[in-house]
C-alpha cells in the first residue's frame, strides 16, 4: 500500500514540475477554425455571389498541379487571418475546375491574384505570379478605411 502511494506522489510530484498547476486550465491547441478564412469557390454563380456581397473580394485563381500556387497558399492563409485585412473576403478557383469562368477572367498563368471591389466583376486590379511582396502591396492597396 505505501508503494502505490509514493508511486501517487512521484507522480504528481512529476507533473508539477513539467507542468505548473498554473498551465493546467491553458489549451494548447484551438477548437474552433478562425473566423478568415479563403473560401474555395466551385461554381461560377459563387464566385459571382462573393463578388456582389463583398466590399472587396481577393480571388486566388490556382492549379492543383501548380507549384508556385502550393508555394503561396499558406502565406495567402496567413494573410486572411490577419487583422488588417478583415475586410477583404478571401477566395480561390480551381482554374482546371471552371474552365469557363478562368477564360471570362482572362487567366494565362498560375498563380493570379485578383481584386474585386464594389461589386463589379471586372477585376480591379491583377497580379500574375506567385510573389508574397507584390501581394501584400495588393491587399494594402485595396483594404477598405476603417
Amino acid at each position: 500500500m505505501s508503494t502505490n502511494f509514493l508511486r501517487a506522489a512521484q507522480s504528481t510530484f512529476r507533473q508539477s514540475i513539467y507542468r505548473p498547476a498554473h498551465f493546467a486550465p491553458l489549451r494548447q491547441f484551438h477548437t474552433t477554425l478562425p473566423k478568415m478564412t479563403v473560401h474555395n469557390l466551385t461554381t461560377a454563380e459563387e464566385f459571382k455571389a462573393a463578388v456582389k456581397d463583398n466590399k472587396v473580394v481577393m480571388l486566388d485563381c490556382f492549379a492543383t498541379w501548380c507549384g508556385p500556387c502550393k508555394a503561396i497558399a499558406p502565406i495567402l492563409a496567413k494573410h486572411s487571418n490577419d487583422e488588417q485585412f478583415k475586410d477583404i473576403f478571401f477566395a480561390k478557383i480551381d482554374v482546371d475546375d471552371l474552365p469557363e469562368l478562368s477564360q471570362e477572367l482572362g487567366i494565362t498563368a498560375m498563380p493570379t491574384f485578383m481584386i474585386f471591389t464594389d461589386g463589379n466583376e471586372t477585376p480591379a486590379e491583377k497580379l500574375v505570379g506567385a510573389n508574397p511582396n507584390a501581394l501584400v502591396t495588393l491587399l494594402k492597396n485595396h483594404t477598405p478605411a476603417a
